[in-house]
């Protein structure tokens, strides 16, 4: 009986159709890094971003227990007896305290979620960059 040629494995075949039409190698260990990094900067953002929000959740609970420490001051100064014009002029005077302190604190979470929306965005752009310097440096080895 004739001894048959030994049958190659799929990929080899597949590798050796490469080779004989000459297609550029493909480095696995290269695209893969490139997507670790990747998934590392949307990791990091990620914790930025959590943290972000964990201070910003910490800051409106301290701006809502001094709201209504405020309240409960006000509602207690209430019970003292006074004049029309002198409770006209407490509620105006709370009225004025309660406005500006709610700009204040309005100003303050709203810098605190630029911040963190900021370094979040940071991250992901500083990767993206890369990225671009990663894939411009593969085309040039060609």
């Amino acid at each position: 009986m004739a001894k048959q040629p030994q049958s190659d494995s799929f990929m080899e075949m597949f590798g050796k159709f490469g080779r004989d039409l000459k297609l550029p190698t493909v480095d696995v260990e290269t695209i893969l890094a490139h997507h670790r990094r990747n998934l590392e900067a949307l990791e990091q953002a990620a914790r930025v971003t959590a943290a972000g929000a964990t201070s910003l959740l910490s800051r409106q609970r301290a701006l809502l227990q001094d709201t209504l420490r405020e309240v409960t001051d006000m509602a207690q100064s209430y019970k003292a007896p006074g004049t029309p014009q002198e409770l006209m002029a407490k509620q105006t005077e709370f009225a004025r305290k309660s406005f500006e302190t709610t700009l204040k604190n309005a100003g303050e979470v709203a810098e605190l979620v630029k911040k963190s929306g900021t370094e979040s965005i940071d991250i992901l752009r500083s990767r993206i960059k890369e990225a671009m310097e990663e894939i411009r440096a593969g085309y040039e080895k060609k």
